[in-house]
């Protein structure tokens, strides 16, 4: 499968068990051509073959680290508690720290806009789908941030250190822990006009940091031959004294909780040795 998938898929259904199920609207060609593959889509091979068929003019790899913007990225506070600039690159997580297969990653995949990019009309569900979209999970742009690829899987992992106030990271935190009971399922429209029904659950986090949360997000369409494709995304965020990190971790099909559950471990332990060793420092 060489082609490039531009994703566009037709809703798994409207909320409710007895809604009836919309018509779905015709594929672009490139899809069509996807469906036609039928099963496979569903098999572990043919999930690995579209989660990252990344666009032709991405550069490979792109740059790991997040780059400062022209005028430097100042963190949303001013107290003596704030990063420099190399502590907060030393506190990310890289690939060495995850091991093989993750490597640096070759750009976003086209699932991100064909199924990330969407609108749903309750207020705050369509909060959580802008801020995984804007990966701003915190409620603020990233200090510093890095993207990840699992070259077996095709999962993609960005992990990223806050820029905000505590208190201003516990009431983020405090909203995600509220997306399951508001947003448990909900049906969004992409911006091609292709239904998707989601789904928010709690996720499993190791006991780390001071405060945390992660959600379990899936994102159902279906192929005009009645295929299903699902996106699978983990989403979490931990304060860690005066810092804090989010990240997500997302593929078609199944996407395996460990990375997830590791990264939070490793980044939770290298933001506060980077904070340690700046306090030694000093």
């Amino acid at each position: 499968m060489n082609a490039p998938i531009r994703t566009r898929a037709h809703a798994a259904g409207r909320t409710g068990a007895h809604a009836p199920r919309p018509r779905p609207r015709p594929l672009p060609r490139p899809a069509l051509r996807l469906a036609a593959l039928g099963a496979a889509l569903l098999s572990v091979s043919g999930c690995v073959a579209l989660g990252l068929e990344h666009p032709p003019t991405a550069p490979v790899p792109l740059p790991t680290i997040d780059s400062p913007s022209p005028t430097g990225k100042k963190p949303a506070r001013g107290d003596a508690a704030t990063l420099t600039d190399a502590q907060a690159r030393a506190a990310l997580v890289t690939e060495s720290d995850l091991g093989a297969p993750w490597t640096a990653t070759r750009g976003a995949a086209t699932w991100r806009d064909g199924l990330l990019k969407a609108r749903t009309d309750t207020a705050e569900c369509q909060r959580l789908l802008d801020a995984v979209y804007a990966d701003e999970l915190l409620g603020g742009p990233a200090r510093v941030a890095v993207g990840l690829d699992d070259a077996d899987t095709d999962a993609q992992l960005r992990y990223q250190i806050g820029a905000r106030r505590p208190a201003d990271v516990d009431g983020a935190l405090e909203w995600l822990r509220t997306m399951p009971a508001r947003c448990a399922r909900f049906t969004a429209t992409t911006e091609t006009g292709y239904m998707e029904d989601v789904q928010v659950g709690e996720a499993p986090l190791p006991e780390v940091g001071d405060t945390r949360q992660g959600l379990r997000l899936t994102f159902a369409t279906m192929t005009e031959a009645g295929e299903p494709v699902v996106l699978t995304m983990d989403v979490a965020a931990v304060r860690v004294g005066e810092d804090a990190f989010a990240l997500t971790n997302a593929g078609l099909g199944d996407v395996p909780n460990d990375a997830t559950q590791a990264a939070v471990q490793i980044g939770a332990l290298r933001l506060a040795d980077v904070r340690r060793q700046g306090r030694a420092q000093v």
